[in-house]
């Protein structure tokens, strides 16, 4: 069904070899680990007894996936830059390594005697292989050079040409986790559930609210079954929660976007369909379509706390669920670029579009919180 084995291989070999030899062990490594990965999930896939049990295998694979083309595109983009940075060397040179290849052809496998009679005789010969001892060595090792670039060139060519397969690989694995999953998630009914949703109330809500902060006020009023005894406190995690989503700030809290608009939360840029995550065990608040957000979903993982996330196309879960920590909540929009796009802006050195954007804030009592006291962010390439 899904093809994870055969993916893990193929992104270790479009990632490895060459571009080891020029200490690029990272992004191999990377390869490796989303390679070990897929395998790890496929196992739990095969081993799953339970719906929650699937989801989290598919949630995984999903992650692995991810991971994987990501890694890929990493690899690709490094054998780009390397085969670019190569030809313009070699280009650069171009005239020494033609002289070079003159005096290397006119050489050839000519035994040196013969080649170096002096016509003015026996002195001559041997000033001339005291000079050729000199020289030879030198020849050699720029001609051994010139074989290793020109091999590394084409090395790195035909990688980028098998790519296309690989990449074709992970994009039909990854969209056919995504399906799996988004049923795996329907099918699921044992999720503890905290209370249950009055949906009459939640429309009075979303028709009489103007602002995001307005509605997550409104939420701690709409519940009366609701047991919070039994809330953890997870004080203890602030700062090292994962972020929901592979991707790169864009905006941090109080920072400007073009039209000078500030808001109290991150801006995460993220690819198309990438897969969001529960950074912790919470229960689902809302999840939506809001105001001008697109769809939203609101987490309580503690009393008092909100995760708000806002920008999703597709989410997961119901309403007063309590879910694991790591649990699937949605995916993003837009659609995975085509084959022809990733190779192209790997070519140009880019290959890094995130054209999705999640926002992420958090609520404490009712007031807004700089969401980095809670999640441990750090710049991605």
């Amino acid at each position: 069904m899904i093809r994870a084995a055969a993916f893990a291989a193929l992104i270790i070999s479009l990632v490895t070899g060459p571009l080891l030899a020029q200490s690029e062990g990272e992004a191999a490594e990377a390869a490796r680990a989303a390679a070990v990965r897929l395998e790890q999930a496929t196992r739990q896939l095969d081993e799953a007894q339970s719906a929650r049990d699937r989801v989290r295998a598919l949630t995984e694979t999903v992650a692995a996936f991810e991971d994987g083309l990501e890694a890929m595109r990493d690899g690709l983009r490094r054998a780009s830059l390397r085969e670019a940075r190569l030809t313009r060397e070699l280009q650069a040179r171009e005239a020494e390594v033609a002289q070079l290849l003159g005096v290397l052809l006119s050489m050839g496998d000519r035994p040196s005697p013969t080649m170096l009679l002096h016509p003015a005789g026996p002195v001559g010969t041997a000033r001339s292989g005291m000079i050729l001892t000199d020289v030879t060595p030198a020849l050699s090792a720029r001609a051994d050079e010139l074989r290793t670039r020109l091999s590394e060139i084409t090395t790195l060519r035909i990688l980028q040409q098998n790519a296309v397969e690989t990449l074709q690989n992970g994009l039909n694995g990854v969209q056919e986790a995504r399906t799996a999953l988004s049923q795996a998630v329907a099918d699921r009914t044992d999720l503890p559930r905290r209370f249950t949703e009055d949906p009459v109330r939640t429309a009075i809500l979303i028709a009489s609210t103007e602002t995001l902060e307005g509605f997550a006020s409104g939420l701690s009023e709409m519940t009366t079954d609701e047991d919070r005894a039994d809330l953890p406190d997870i004080s203890n995690l602030r700062g090292t929660l994962p972020l929901p989503v592979q991707g790169q700030i864009l905006r941090r809290a109080g920072e400007a976007d073009s039209a000078g608009i500030t808001r109290p939360g991150l801006l995460v840029a993220t690819r198309p369909r990438a897969l969001v995550t529960a950074p912790t065990a919470a229960t689902i608040r809302y999840r939506g379509p809001l105001l001008d957000y697109g769809n939203v979903m609101i987490l309580e993982p503690q009393a008092g706390t909100l995760f708000v996330l806002a920008g999703l196309d597709v989410v997961y879960g119901g309403i007063g669920e309590v879910i694991p920590a790591g649990s699937p909540i949605g995916l993003m929009g837009g659609q995975d670029a085509e084959i022809g796009e990733i190779l192209a802006n790997s070519g140009n050195g880019t290959g890094t579009g995130r054209p999705e954007t999640l926002y992420i804030e958090v609520r404490q009592d009712d007031a807004p919180v700089d969401p980095e006291a809670w999640f441990a962010t750090r710049e991605e390439d």
